[in-house]
């Protein structure tokens, strides 16, 4: 048995047994983690208006409603459902203080990706660059940055995915496949693929990832 597998089976032996006080333990072990997924995936005007901590909020009073369904089928690890739970609910407030836009392209790609708000690219492709870069480099970090964005925008959507999920929200890679609707080794690879062309954009002289 894989360690996803033992965590999986852990989670739903605490879930079964402990009910919503186990649900409260769990979610604060994985708040800031989730924290993490709002803040990478929230526009940048909603992050004016709502705190990500109302959104975690929320989205535990809709996990401890959803419960009971889950564990009567477990189809996906409680991670990954949590996950979902509290990114439907950031679509949700998105959708209140926004918002839908006249046109949608994520509703052009069918991917499971679509459970879950978009990426932020301008987000990720700062935290990227000033983590490439040397902090006394502003000029070269806001340049990678801009050379990231573009490199993000063009990404197909699940490769975009695959590399935030594994290398910003800190998921195992059976985690991410689970939530993306990928094989494993097929998430592997396009991790793998995600990570070397990132370094080949990259300056080399400015350090590792």
């Amino acid at each position: 048995m894989t360690q996803d597998s033992d965590t999986y089976d852990e989670n739903l032996l605490a879930l079964r047994s402990g009910g919503k006080d186990a649900l409260a333990g769990l979610f604060l072990q994985h708040r800031d983690r989730l924290r993490r997924m709002i803040q990478l995936r929230m526009d940048q005007r909603l992050s004016q208006r709502v705190d990500a901590s109302d959104i975690l909020q929320e989205g535990f009073i809709d996990a401890a409603k959803r419960l009971d369904g889950y564990l009567k089928d477990p189809a996906i690890p409680f991670v990954v459902w949590l996950r979902l739970v509290v990114g439907q609910r950031l679509i949700d407030v998105h959708r209140w203080h926004i918002g839908r836009k006249k046109r949608d392209p994520r509703a052009e790609q069918p991917l499971a990706v679509m459970r879950n708000a978009a990426v932020n690219s301008n987000v990720v492709a700062m935290e990227l660059s000033a983590h490439i870069t040397s902090p006394s480099h502003a000029a070269a970090a806001a340049e990678l940055s801009l050379r990231i964005r573009k490199w993000l925008d063009e990404m197909e959507e699940v490769d975009r995915e695959i590399l935030v999920l594994r290398h910003f929200e800190e998921l195992t890679n059976n985690e991410a496949a689970a939530e993306l609707g990928l094989t494993k080794g097929a998430a592997s690879k396009r991790y793998i693929r995600a990570i070397s062309r990132l370094r080949e954009i990259a300056d080399p002289s400015a350090g590792e990832l």
